[in-house]
């Protein structure tokens, strides 16, 4: 297993950013946002969070961990909020049908979730089919679903959905425990990475009504402002094409002995000024933390094309994406009862079908 720790990056201050002297009462200095770039206007920013010194106690009192990536670009905020306006219309239009359905049984459903719909939403109208698809007359106890996994409001792919409580707290146990495989296909903007395999391992981790953030993987179990900690997080990816050069391949199990392995403790250096390239990945989260796959994309200089919150280009080449490409390909593990092997995938979006057509 090769074990590669990424290097230093130098970020100049900002002329705007004044480094305040210590004194009992402090005044807010004025700063500016930067958007889509790795520009901070905060001390604690610029500062080796293993190394202290006066400035960073000064803007860090606590010597909380300091995030290795950068706060929401400036321009995500209204853009976040036309998106969750069109998502809530669009979800209560939404109704499933079993044509959605990519497996049932007594037990679970696997449904195929549509990117820009909410999962409650889809869970609702799934509700309502199968109450629906009950034969006048005949008594029937309703099931009793539960959502065993969530997807961001963007992200498409598989969602699954159990019929008792007892289903429910087994599959919740086998995603947490980490025995269930996944994989997504991402659709990413940057420079075409140096590696065709790669597993990168960082914390994860927001302060109290903060974004959620790449940490140094050293920070793991380290108290941030408002008594969150942070976690780790561990992701696979597979390069499957560049521009719409490759050639398909099936999901396998990633293994580390065929990939390199980044263990993140400083800030990446990422290429701004060089070429941008369409980066199709299949990613596999060994963790499942929040945004997870869309914070290491952004970590690795990749960011999904139409992720806002993450540096993703919501225009391109002429274009404007209304959401971030992001879908959940697979699903793999033991049925909860019977015990058998399930492997379930969800259609490519069309998004991703026109990437291999390119």
């Amino acid at each position: 297993m090769k074990s590669t720790y990424l290097g230093r990056a130098i970020f100049p201050f900002p002329l705007d950013a004044t480094i305040v002297p210590a004194r009992k009462t402090l005044t807010k200095t004025p700063r500016t946002v930067h958007s889509l770039c790795y520009c901070y206007a905060t001390m604690s920013d610029h500062t080796d969070p293993s190394k202290p010194t006066s400035q960073n106690v000064l803007q860090n009192p606590q010597n909380y961990p300091v995030p290795l990536s950068p706060p929401l670009p400036f321009i995500s905020k209204d853009l976040e909020l036309s998106r969750a306006m069109s998502a809530s219309s669009k979800s209560s239009l939404y109704s499933a049908s079993r044509r959605d359905f990519i497996y049932e049984d007594e037990w679970l459903i696997a449904v195929n979730k549509p990117q820009g719909v909410y999962c409650e939403s889809v869970f609702e109208s799934v509700r309502k089919v199968l109450s629906d698809s009950i034969e006048p007359g005949i008594e029937a106890s309703p099931p009793e679903l539960h959502l065993a996994n969530r997807l961001d409001r963007d992200t498409s792919g598989l969602m699954l959905i159990t019929k008792s409580h007892k289903v429910a707290a087994k599959l919740v146990k086998a995603f947490t425990t980490h025995t269930v495989t996944k994989t997504y296909i991402a659709l990413c903007i940057g420079s075409v990475p140096k590696w065709e395999k790669i597993t990168i391992k960082s914390g994860h981790g927001r302060s109290k009504f903060g974004a959620w953030r790449v940490y140094a993987a050293s920070d793991v179990g380290r108290k941030l402002p408002g008594g969150s900690v942070v976690r780790d997080m561990e992701t696979s990816f597979e390069l499957l094409s560049v521009n719409g050069q490759g050639v398909f391949k099936e999901p396998s199990e990633f293994s580390q002995t065929e990939s390199n392995v980044v263990v993140v403790e400083e800030r990446a250096v990422i290429d701004t000024e060089g070429k941008k390239d369409e980066i199709l990945v299949r990613a596999s989260p060994k963790s499942g933390r929040s945004h997870q796959i869309r914070l290491h994309c952004q970590y690795l200089g990749i960011s999904i094309r139409g992720d806002v919150k993450y540096e993703g280009l919501h225009e391109w080449r002429g274009r404007t994406y209304d959401g971030h490409e992001l879908h959940a390909e697979s699903l793999s593990f033991e049925h909860p009862i019977t015990g058998l092997p399930l492997v379930f995938k969800a259609p490519l979006p069309s998004w991703a079908s026109e990437a291999w057509q390119q």
